[in-house]
């Protein structure tokens, strides 16, 4: 039995994982809030693109970046609805490796972009604090668009050798995933061949964007924090503060339970199973909702 269990074969798919032990309850318990909340972030986005194309006075540095953060949030939404839904509503919990291949890669993609977006929105919040007279000047419309694309380049630049190098492993038979979606550092775990080069990049991929983004942001808030204190009036820095509370709020939303869960894929194999699937879920529905 040991050895049918140790060959290596190159498998046609793999199995993804929905909540342990809640099998008979998925359609009613488990699938109806999935459901409701995809419908209410994606709706909720959508608005927020519409009112923000449709109404000239939004189309200012603030809300340019907010409407980056939501169409990266859409993306993230719409790439993983066909897996997770399908196994709450249809028990379907098989995914072709190429498919899994293509779902990780824009997972990651559009997680590296919105945390590029985030660090964008720190420099607005940064930039309207420390040099509020030149803000408009600092921030322009094409200087926006070329830092868009730039960190739109450098999220799926970084993340395109992941689905190739993935392609050359052979796979277990043990090929049942963690969660009802794809990412890199669960699949290759499943690989029978050497991951040494996998792990290596995935660790270079989030010390290069996702750390570093962090680190600015924190950079920003402490120049930010620096301002504040350094005004008088207690009323301007309580009004300085509440312009980036929301984006404070949402910074912890997303790099927590992100940075929780490459942590616990990397270093955490004692870990419960349900802890990273209920933290999977938190990465990718609590920030765009």
């Amino acid at each position: 039995m040991s050895a049918v269990n140790d060959t290596k074969f190159s498998s046609a798919a793999f199995l993804l994982t929905g909540i342990p032990g809640q099998d008979d309850v998925h359609l009613w318990i488990i699938s109806i809030p999935f459901y409701l909340m995809y419908v209410i972030l994606i709706v909720g986005n959508s608005v927020i693109l519409f009112i923000i194309k449709t109404d000239p006075s939004l189309h200012e540095p603030m809300y340019i970046f907010l409407s980056m953060l939501a169409i990266a949030d859409l993306g993230l939404s719409i790439v993983t609805i066909p897996t997770i839904l399908g196994i709450y509503l249809f028990n379907s919990r098989e995914i072709s490796l190429n498919a899994c291949f293509a779902q990780l890669f824009f997972i990651h993609s559009f997680s590296l972009i919105e945390s590029s977006v985030l660090l964008l929105m720190a420099l607005d919040c940064f930039v309207a604090i420390y040099h509020p007279l030149k803000y408009a000047s600092i921030l322009t419309m094409q200087r926006i668009a070329k830092m868009g694309l730039v960190f739109v380049l450098r999220g799926l630049a970084v993340v395109l050798p992941v689905p190739f190098l993935l392609k050359w492993f052979q796979y277990c038979r043990a090929n049942v995933l963690s969660h009802s979606y794809c990412l890199h550092q669960d699949v290759m775990k499943m690989a029978c061949s050497d991951i040494t080069v996998n792990s290596i990049y995935g660790l270079f991929i989030i010390a290069s964007t996702v750390g570093l983004d962090f680190l600015l942001i924190l950079l920003s808030y402490v120049m930010i924090l620096k301002t504040v204190l350094s005004i008088t009036s207690n009323v301007e820095r309580v009004r300085a503060l509440n312009t980036c509370v929301s984006h404070l709020c949402a910074v912890l939303l997303f790099y927590t339970p992100m940075i929780g869960l490459s942590v616990i894929h990397r270093f955490g194999n004692s870990s419960s199973p349900l802890l990273q699937i209920l933290l999977g879920y938190v990465y990718l529905l609590v920030p765009p909702l």
